[in-house]
């Protein structure tokens, strides 16, 4: 049995197709495919059910699945271990949603080329799916995300919680009101972020609770262009407070929601299986001295 078989292994049982596999290892579809009949004449089963493209693991695939993926990790885990030597420079790959990314992200690399000046970070923006699986699969060594995150195989460490605050024109009718409650918005338009934003989750939960079914107006891919738009005054929307800029002042008016303010909660994620670098404590330990209080 060789290491790449067990790749191959994984990459089939992941994609349900031998060709994506072998296009994920860059290697040859006949070559893949006669090395997991190799694999499968060494252990004495049949790994796959081969039903047309797709291919599906059979009950021994399935039994075989947990321990490839653990030798992989091991065998990953070891290859990083032994390239961590201390003169060696150090290099780390970190998530975050984009409500956290363009706000918290820039402080937090200027603050570790400071303090770590060999540690090097290359930086991802996604949505929190998208970043929970990423480090599932080891592709990201930490995620900066908002919770509810629940897999038993990561480390949710939370870092912060924070108030969801309603954002509108300086001359909306909600800017001089002394109190706004959930109740006011029925009939307002709201301007969101896309439907795989968790932020857009929270806030069509936040509606819901209230049973508010939220009128929708502009959907955006980024929170710079929620803001132009509010900035216009061509509706409303609800942001984390980390959001707020001094480019604000004068085009948005910011206001904590009355009754049961809506708000986040925002953590870093790793994988609990992964070797965790010493670029990767170097940036938990930044991080962490950043967010001893919440930020303002």
């Amino acid at each position: 049995m060789e290491i790449h078989q067990i790749r191959y292994f994984l990459a089939v049982a992941e994609t349900e197709n031998f060709t994506r596999a072998a296009e994920k290892n860059r290697v040859a579809q006949p070559s893949l495919s006669q090395q997991i009949i190799n694999l499968e004449k060494e252990l004495g089963h049949k790994l796959f059910h081969r039903l047309g493209r797709r291919a599906v693991l059979t009950e021994a695939g399935a039994t075989f699945l947990g321990r490839a993926r653990r030798i992989i990790e091991e065998i990953d885990d070891a290859a990083r271990e032994l390239s961590d030597a201390p003169d060696l420079g150090r290099r780390i790959v970190v998530g975050a949603i984009p409500t956290v990314a363009p706000y918290l992200l820039p402080q937090l690399v200027d603050r570790c080329r400071t303090q770590f000046p060999h540690l090097v970070i290359h930086t991802r923006e996604d949505f929190r799916s998208q970043l929970v699986k990423s480090v599932v699969d080891g592709d990201l060594d930490l995620a900066l995300v908002s919770l509810p995150v629940k897999d038993p195989r990561l480390s949710v460490e939370p870092l912060f919680t924070e108030p969801l605050l309603l954002a509108v024109h300086p001359q909306h009718p909600f800017a001089g009101a002394e109190s706004v409650t959930a109740n006011d918005l029925t009939e307002q338009t709201f301007i969101l972020l896309g439907d795989s934003s968790s932020l857009t989750m929270q806030i069509q939960r936040f509606c819901g609770d209230h049973h508010i079914e939220p009128k929708i107006g502009h959907r955006c891919s980024q929170i710079a262009t929620v803001k132009n738009l509010v900035s216009q005054n061509l509706g409303i929307s609800i942001l984390p407070q980390v959001c707020r800029s001094q480019e604000d002042r004068g085009r948005i008016l910011y206001k904590r929601l009355s009754g049961r303010e809506p708000e986040r909660e925002v953590a870093i994620l790793r994988h609990l299986q992964r070797y965790q670098t010493r670029g990767a404590e170097q940036f938990l330990s930044a991080l962490r001295q950043g967010f001893e209080k919440a930020p303002v």
